[in-house]
């Protein structure tokens, strides 16, 4: 089991920035997968970027360019830097580890683009 605590979420102006945090309870080197989601007001949950024990990483078209996930293995953290933040970004962010054959969320972190 892992618990995760998600942090940096807020308003921001469209064009802004944000950084958010993802602090894991355990090694993230013991995931298979850890990475981003978001909730849009009325909308499904959704990927925004993920990376892979390897190493690899896959991020929605939507963010592609705009948002780079990183990870600081010393300290059981994931970042998601996101940049040039457009209203449509506005969500709930949630932190997601995958350790097969279960997937753990953090409680989410809401991000708000707006003007």
């Amino acid at each position: 089991q892992v618990h995760l605590v998600e942090s940096g979420g807020g308003l921001v102006q469209p064009g802004g920035s944000l950084r958010l945090s993802c602090a894991a309870s355990r090694s993230i080197f013991s995931m298979y997968a850890m990475g981003w989601y978001r909730q849009p007001p009325g909308k499904q949950r959704e990927l925004v970027a993920t990376f892979t024990s390897g190493g690899s990483t896959n991020y929605a078209d939507s963010v592609k360019g705009r948002f780079t996930i990183s990870r600081d293995n010393a300290k059981n953290t994931v970042h998601l830097q996101m940049n040039s933040l457009k209203p449509e970004d506005t969500a709930v962010y949630y932190c997601n580890a995958h350790i097969a054959p279960f997937d753990y969320w953090g409680q989410g972190t809401q991000v708000t683009v707006s003007s």
